[in-house]
């Protein structure tokens, strides 16, 4: 049975069992995809059918993914789309944690939204959360679950996605000149006065929408 159910590879070079970290993210955006979809169909037009059935394949595919990741749908789907790519090994335990993490909110949105449909608050807070943890693997690479476990373990993990547990100086090019942090700044400005103004704006059609309003 060891032979199929087994959380992480043995690698040449690596003295801990690691993961893909580029399929992980390839899945991560497939899934922050679905998501923002279902999210958007609920939120603004009251349609909870699409992230009923979203929200249940979430917490299937993270309680595979906690036990095997190599039979976790939206991780083979992430390794069709970057099986040409060389691989970027990551610490197998520290994803094991954040997915862990993606469990129990998937748990918690599996009730709030299949078991005892409902419209609340802490639901959606939940459902932002899940997609900014999503977003920010698939965009930035940045694993928020991974930095959690960095910090409570006493043994500081290895190999964590973009080199984020080993300390080191910034390039020159990963900082910013004056210039760019106004720039910054405004972009930041822009896009919150936009989605202010967007859901101000949009026709209610929704208990959400509603309490925006």
């Amino acid at each position: 049975m060891n032979k199929y159910i087994y959380f992480g590879e043995v690698v040449d070079g690596y003295d801990i069992r690691v993961l893909n970290e580029r399929e992980a993210r390839a899945a991560a955006g497939i899934l922050f995809f679905f998501g923002f979809l279902s999210f958007l169909n609920s939120f603004m037009l009251g349609n909870f059918l699409m992230t009923q059935f979203f929200v249940g394949f979430f917490m299937f595919d993270f309680m595979i993914r906690v036990i095997s990741p190599n039979y976790s749908p939206s991780l083979l789907l992430g390794r069709f789309f970057v099986q040409n790519q060389t691989p970027e090994y990551v610490g197998a335990q520290q994803k094991k944690f954040a997915w862990s993490i993606g469990l129990i909110l998937s748990m918690f949105m599996f009730y709030l939204v299949v078991l005892n449909p409902q419209m609340n608050p802490i639901k959606i807070v939940i459902c932002v959360i899940c997609l900014t943890l999503l977003i920010s693997e698939s965009a930035f690479s940045i694993c928020i679950g991974c930095k959690i476990y960095h910090i409570i373990k006493k043994e500081k993990a290895t190999n964590c996605p973009g080199g984020i547990c080993e300390i080191r100086s910034k390039d020159p090019i990963q900082t910013f000149n004056t210039a760019q942090k106004t720039i910054f700044l405004v972009a930041v400005i822009f896009i919150i006065i936009g989605l202010y103004l967007f859901s101000v704006n949009t026709p209610n059609h929704s208990a959400a929408i509603n309490m925006m309003h």
